[in-house]
């Protein structure tokens, strides 16, 4: 994970990396942003996110120095990656206090993402996706592009697993891979410089991305790779895009960065039958703005497809990096953006007239005193900052859990998957094995207090 700009010091990470006076390490939505995750150097905590008064603790564990975190939904499974271990990862099921497993890697674990049927960790120079259901390594996509900050994304819908991840280290090319099938899909030809976030729409029929230079966030139609939308959010100054995340229904993009300014894109309406037939009716209007860009001049192509922001966030402060999702909580849409502040700030807005968003609350999830590290505070108080770090890109996924012992699988690596005779055996579960999609079995949790081998591939 790449540090935050702007936070005085790194936070935990790899080693070399944690500094033993900082307390935030990572900071995360889960897939459908109904929890909030949070890494620190004394441990990990997981809040609901049902309410906009409230910020309930629904889970803490003292796990030191940790800079990944990342839970499956409103589920029990949790993964970790501590500073202390971090080319291992360790998957819990926290509500029965039982490690699932453990996996170890050749070097340091930059980023997980879950659905439903896969699990995928990026290394800096290799990719790893495994099968959910059993954890078996089914692919390992080796010699990827260098990625020293571990920018990854993959789709919250299991139908269409596709994992999207950098073609280049030079330039801004998207790899779109489809990891139920394990083939590649295509390859997007997206900004002139290296990717700095990428995130897909619900439906994983849109893939939005943004560049270093981050002043252009285009969308892209999935799997055609047809450029449908390119959103300007600003041309005075570069910044550095912490993270992308679309509404729930695909009609909106919310777009952080290192600035005071939060941006939200509105893209198309959904027509009467849904979005299957909107995402064909965009990728229709994508060719014929192509075709009919090749007759105008750049200056006037260029502007077809851009469009100004549709609601505006302003911060308190800025040089610091923020994860932002647009989520509806009690009825009512909203944008919630967790800074590198240790602050999470509750927005409302309006889906019709847009505009500069009102601030509904905000919590405190780090003060200036460890006996009051979490608290809600009304508008309009003050706040204590203290120097924290986050990711440099925050798109998490979580999903059900399972394990109803302790279980450990070691000693995975580049070359083949798992070593010879490393996995569970099936008399260890009083229930045979391992499960994790089984939600009848093991059924999420109430937030709300109201294998052996595996294909290997290099990438060319």
């Amino acid at each position: 994970m790449e540090p935050a700009e702007g936070a005085e010091e790194p936070g935990p990470g790899p080693p070399g990396s944690p500094g033993p006076e900082l307390r935030l390490g990572c900071v995360s939505f889960n897939q459908d942003s109904t929890s909030l995750a949070l890494g620190t150097r004394t441990g990990y905590k997981l809040f609901s996110l049902t309410t906009v008064e409230k910020l309930d603790c629904i889970h803490e564990s003292e796990v030191p120095d940790v800079y990944i975190v990342e839970r499956l939904f409103s589920s029990s499974l949790v993964v970790v990656v501590s500073a202390a271990t971090p080319q291992r990862m360790n998957i819990y099921h926290f509500k029965k206090g039982t490690e699932i497993c453990n996996y170890s890697y050749t070097s340091n674990i930059l980023a997980v993402r879950l659905n439903r049927q896969r699990l995928v960790v990026c290394l800096e120079e290799s990719i790893y996706i495994h099968n959910i259901k059993d954890m078996k390594l089914i692919k390992t996509l080796l010699n990827t592009p260098s990625n020293p900050s571990g920018l990854c994304t993959l789709s919250i819908n299991h139908s269409n697993s596709y994992l999207a991840y950098p073609g280049s280290a030079t330039i801004g090319e998207i790899v779109v891979y489809d990891a139920n099938n394990l083939s590649t899909v295509t390859v997007i030809p997206a900004h002139d410089t290296p990717l700095a976030a990428l995130a897909f729409n619900a439906s994983a029929t849109k893939l939005a991305s943004a560049s270093e230079r981050g002043t252009v966030i285009r969308v892209f139609s999935v799997p055609e790779g047809l450029r449908l939308f390119e959103f300007r959010r600003g041309m005075k100054r570069y910044v550095s895009i912490s993270s992308l995340s679309f509404s729930p229904d695909g009609q909106f993009l919310c777009v952080s960065s290192n600035t005071e300014t939060v941006h939200v894109f509105k893209l198309e309406l959904l027509g009467p039958s849904g979005e299957d037939e909107a995402a064909t009716w965009t990728a229709y209007m994508g060719k014929m703005l192509s075709a009919a860009s090749s007759y105008l001049p750049a200056q006037v192509s260029g502007m077809m497809s851009q469009d100004r922001a549709f609601a505006t966030v302003h911060l308190l402060s800025y040089g610091q990096r923020s994860v932002s999702t647009l989520v509806t909580i009690q009825k009512l849409p909203r944008l919630l953006v967790a800074t590198a502040n240790g602050q999470l700030f509750i927005y409302n807005v309006d889906p019709q007239e847009g505009g500069e968003c009102e601030l509904a609350y905000k919590h405190r999830l780090f003060g200036a005193d460890e006996s009051d590290e979490v608290g809600s505070v009304p508008v309009g108080s003050q706040v204590t900052e203290t120097a924290i770090t986050l990711p440099s890109y925050a798109e998490t996924a979580a999903l059900p859990a399972s394990g109803p012992v302790t279980a450990t699988l070691t000693g995975y690596s580049e070359d083949g998957g798992a070593k010879k005779g490393e996995v569970i055996p099936e008399h260890e579960f009083a229930t045979g094995p391992v499960c994790l999609d089984d939600e009848n079995e093991f059924p999420p949790i109430n937030a709300c207090r109201d294998g052996t081998g595996g294909g290997r591939e290099r990438h060319s």
